[in-house]
């Protein structure tokens, strides 16, 4: 599931960039939200 809406977020934040600093900001906001979903799986299992 978090694979699909990572995937996802990647999909259309790529089609919305129109310049490669756009398409920057958007991988970059792809894996702040990776890195905190992972953060929060994590404390989920503790």
């Amino acid at each position: 599931m978090i694979r699909i809406v990572f995937l996802l977020t990647i999909a259309l934040g790529l089609a919305g960039c129109d310049t490669m600093a756009g398409a920057g900001q958007d991988i970059a906001t792809a894996g702040h939200t990776l890195t905190s979903t992972a953060k929060q799986t994590q404390a989920n299992m503790d």
